[in-house]
């Protein structure tokens, strides 16, 4: 053998190279936890102020948690469902839930009616009278719910109040009627809540390409059958979005009817299931039922938001 060949026989074999597959796989795996990385310090922050408060909402609703238990006069009982067995027995609490759902139902629609059409107005208008339209929506969406709610009560006042005169209502009390008062703190939830349906559809409109709205245009569609056929089903996902938001923040009104009835209302003809679970904990001291009416909100929620989407995915919807 020659000393080139002894050489070369000797000679380390080259390093193998990693299949392609494989290497594929494991970049396609690290690129899969990266965005759950950047994730991390998000969901630690939910964690400690969503997850750790709804375990304990869930915690005192199954315990006998009153005043004698919070300043240890006596000691903590778990209840099981006991707390819920009263609750569902109270025949207040089954009128208070339907009076809460008719109630956040027409006020998530009118507050998307009033929001989706001045949305549309926006694109029709000029730049100057856009602006001012603008500015005022933001100015009623920054104004704080108990400094709004008392303007309102203000302007409804039967004594001082403009509209009463204005109207010819004479001392009126928009507050003493039980569907007078839905209807006064209904307006003023949509005052304050139809910016943000307003601005995010008109992003969504302003997305939406030039040549599709002219092509219906030409086609002869009307501004309601373009707004229903050609509109919002490309502004399906952002109206999903603000559809939720809306349903959120409407079952859940608790300052406009505390400060706009006065608690919920003569004889609590007023009451939705925010104030009622107030009520319940802090007026009479029975922290269970009001964590339990707690727990049966956020159950609710979560149904008629995961209903809604299930809905929107078997129509085919990418969201």
């Amino acid at each position: 053998m020659s000393p080139a060949t002894a050489e070369h026989a000797t000679a380390p074999a080259p390093p193998t190279a990693p299949a392609p597959g494989r290497a594929r796989g494991r970049s396609v795996r690290r690129a899969g936890w990266t965005p759950w990385l950047y994730l991390v310090p998000a969901l630690a922050v939910l964690g400690a102020l969503l997850v750790y408060p709804i375990y304990q909402l869930g915690l005192i609703s199954f315990l006998e948690y009153t005043q004698a238990q919070v300043s240890g006069g006596e000691p903590t009982s778990f209840q099981g469902f006991g707390n819920y067995a009263e609750l569902f027995s109270d025949s207040q609490f089954w009128s208070v839930l339907l009076a809460t759902l008719v109630f956040a139902a027409a006020c998530v629609l009118s507050t998307l009616a009033v929001g989706c059409a001045l949305a549309v107005l926006l694109t029709r208008v000029r730049v100057l009278p856009r602006l001012a339209l603008m500015l005022a929506a933001l100015g009623a969406w920054a104004t704080p719910a108990i400094t709004g709610s008392t303007v309102w009560l203000f302007l409804f006042d039967p004594d001082f109040g403009p509209v009463n005169r204005l109207l010819g209502l004479g001392d009126h009390s928009w507050t003493y009627g039980r569907y007078s008062a839905f209807l006064l703190v209904l307006l003023e939830v949509v005052w304050c809540s139809f910016p943000f349906v307003m601005v995010t559809v008109y992003a969504g409109i302003r997305a939406i390409p030039g040549e599709v709205l002219e092509a219906a245009a030409l086609d002869g569609a009307s501004q309601w059958r373009i707004w229903r056929s050609v509109m919002v089903p490309m502004l399906r996902p952002i109206l999903t979005v603000v559809t939720i938001q809306s349903v959120i923040w409407d079952f859940k009104v608790f300052t406009q009817i505390y400060v706009m009835t006065n608690g919920g209302g003569i004889a609590g003809q007023n009451l939705v299931l925010n104030v009622y679970a107030y009520q319940k904990a802090f007026a009479s001291s029975q922290y269970s039922l009001g964590s339990a009416i707690g727990v049966v909100m956020l159950l609710i929620l979560l149904a008629a938001t995961l209903a809604y989407l299930r809905l929107l995915r078997r129509q085919g919807e990418e969201l």
